[in-house]
């Protein structure tokens, strides 16, 4: 690999931050980093680590809209993510949709949208707010509790879970597991925890798939035992790499954004009462939330060809990460990046990503954010945190995995919630 030069000298305070330790987003002011690297570094060379190859960290909102769009010149198909981009490869490569690209990724997506679109998952929406209105009346009728772990954690999952066909009773089982395989409520956590837990997952759903091939049901599993592409079914694991995906997207980004959302609030009395007194719809509130917390940081890409970014030149092969989290505050596109407006409008957030890759659950990871929002104004008067809340450690997440909370319940609204 040719040696890299910058235009200007890169300060220490940049170059000591290491964004493929998860310790460094606790221990560094990643809001300042953030701004001076879309400032002055907006192309940024991060170093090899540990016998990790280098790569490039891309920060400006615009650059990372660009190579979103970008899959001519740019790959998902060697990883999309630190730990397999770095690694050298995704073994899911070209059965999993999030690291496929070219027709193949058109024509499994377009199988994929028959059970996400917006139109399929039109019952799923009562569902998931049948499901938000219990939980959280249940937590403010309870007076104090962990919201991370009786509401944030259990409507997405539910919601998931129940697209795919999963045992109630296996729920709890793969929360845990998807949260030990993108993070860790640990600081030391070894990598290989995190690799037994996707295994393990992957296991589950060999079994979940080989069960629904004899036994069929109305669930997403089914469905896509059933699809064809170019008259080929699809392969068990090309089942089981996508249920992969589908159950570790459609839990951590409403989780995450829900956790975030009630200790954001706390801290803020005005935007909650904009909230409560419905001075902003839920939704500029819903997509402003997911601006705000932002859950997954970044997503990757590797090079096919030279590209030139932010004034440097990206060499084939090369790794590119490209930051959401410093996208989404970005002065450049939104006024007052760093202050929480429940009433932002406009506000393209790229909290799912952009381009030919974006999230496939977006549609219903606005729900569940919507329909906890309207809860919360509906069943709550006012709430407090009752202790410190537990950060997540990761590279590719960021967020809180145990927030502690005491509400206020408003009577009123409590009597309507089995309407």
């Amino acid at each position: 690999m040719s040696v890299r030069t910058t235009p200007t000298q890169v300060p220490d305070e940049v170059t000591a931050v290491d964004l493929v330790d998860p310790k460094s987003y606790l221990d560094h002011d990643m809001d300042a980093y953030w701004r001076r690297l879309r400032d002055d570094h907006p192309a940024y060379w991060h170093r090899p680590v540990d016998g990790k190859p280098g790569f490039w960290v891309i920060s400006r909102y615009a650059d990372v809209m660009a190579l979103y769009r970008d899959n001519q010149r740019l790959t998902s198909e060697k990883g999309n993510v630190l730990v397999t981009l770095l690694a050298g490869g995704d073994s899911a490569a070209g059965q999993m949709l999030a690291v496929t690209d070219g027709k193949r990724h058109k024509d499994l997506r377009h199988v994929m949208l028959r059970a996400f679109s917006p139109r399929a998952l039109a019952k799923v929406a009562e569902t998931v707010r049948i499901n938000a209105r219990e939980l959280l009346a249940a937590a403010v009728r309870g007076g104090e509790g962990d919201f991370a772990s009786e509401v944030a954690s259990v409507v997405p999952l539910t919601t998931v879970g129940n697209l795919l066909g999963i045992p109630t009773s296996d729920h709890e089982y793969l929360l845990k597991l998807t949260k030990s395989s993108l993070s860790s409520d640990e600081a030391d956590q070894a990598p290989e925890e995190a690799f037994l837990a996707r295994n393990e997952i992957l296991l589950y759903f060999s079994d979940l798939v080989a069960e629904r091939r004899r036994n069929p049901q109305d669930d997403v599993i089914s469905t896509l035992i059933a699809s064809e592409i170019d008259g080929t079914p699809l392969s068990d694991q090309d089942v089981v790499f996508n249920c992969y995906s589908l159950i570790l997207g459609g839990d951590e980004t409403s989780r995450l954004t829900m956790i975030d959302t009630v200790y954001s609030l706390s801290r803020d009395p005005e935007q909650w009462r904009r909230l409560k007194e419905r001075e902003v719809t839920l939704e500029t509130a819903a997509e402003e939330v997911l601006r705000w917390a932002t859950p997954a940081m970044n997503f990757g890409r590797r090079a096919l060809v030279d590209i030139e970014v932010g004034g440097q030149v990206v060499k084939a092969d090369d790794v590119v990460t490209l930051w959401q989290v410093s996208a989404n505050r970005d002065e450049r596109v939104f006024d007052d990046p760093y202050v929480l407006d429940l009433g932002r409008t406009p506000n393209k957030h790229i909290t799912f990503g952009y381009g030919p890759h974006i999230c496939i659950g977006a549609f219903l990871a606005r729900v569940e954010v919507k329909e906890m929002l309207d809860a919360l104004r509906t069943f709550v008067n006012g709430f407090e945190l009752t202790g410190e809340p537990r950060l997540i450690h990761s590279n590719l997440m960021r967020g809180m995995s145990y927030l502690p909370v005491r509400w206020t319940a408003d009577d009123a609204g409590l009597a309507t919630a089995d309407d």
